[in-house]
């Protein structure tokens, strides 16, 4: 049997049961979806590294005491943990510190007319992300955490209500609110998004 092509489901069910391989190919299929969240939100490897592995230690820990149920996708668990050791992480610095964006390369709207170019297209590009995650900074984090989540990491609402523990309208509003707030910033502080 080939245990790649297993459910979540079926390889929590074999770890929980004595396949340590089992965990390993959980870890290798969602391990860069959970680090991307981690870092996007946090915004320091170091950090971001300590987060998830605590992460994965939580998951363990609640896997072999019994207390995971599957409830839904195990990668949506996996989220929520790393999302409230985030959270405990903030409220324990009791301030929010500031970062530099020369601290990790994340391009956070990718898009394919990035590819191939000019070098000054590449300084453009590299502007408009700066001024993008500098947008992204002055939202209040429930807002930006909506906005990295749907845009960035590629979920549905559903997805984000889920891990955020919020209902899909208040989702929803929390991106609307992010968008409004966004293009007020951008006309106030009279930028261009674009390569026009």
């Amino acid at each position: 049997m080939n245990t790649q092509k297993l459910s979540d489901y079926e390889l929590v069910k074999r770890y929980t049961c004595g396949h340590q391989p089992s965990f390993e190919i959980l870890l290798n299929r969602h391990k860069n979806r959970i680090f991307s969240y981690i870092i996007v939100i946090v915004k320091d490897q170091q950090l971001a590294e300590d987060i998830f592995q605590d992460t994965f230690i939580k998951v363990i820990n609640s896997l072999k005491t019994g207390r995971y149920h599957e409830e839904g996708r195990f990668v949506s668990w996996v989220m929520r943990i790393a999302h409230n050791l985030i959270i405990d992480h903030f409220r324990k610095e009791k301030h929010l510190p500031t970062y530099s964006n020369d601290a990790y390369e994340i391009d956070l709207f990718n898009s394919s007319k990035f590819s191939d170019a000019t070098v000054e297209q590449n300084m453009i590009k590299d502007q408009i992300t700066n001024e993008v995650k500098d947008l992204l900074d002055e939202l209040p984090d429930d807002q930006r955490e909506v906005v990295v989540m749907r845009h960035y990491m590629g979920l549905s609402f559903k997805e984000i209500a889920e891990q955020t523990n919020v209902s899909i309208n208040t989702a929803l509003g929390r991106m609307r609110y992010a968008l409004i707030n966004l293009r007020k910033m951008i006309k106030e502080k009279n930028l261009i998004l674009s390569f026009e």
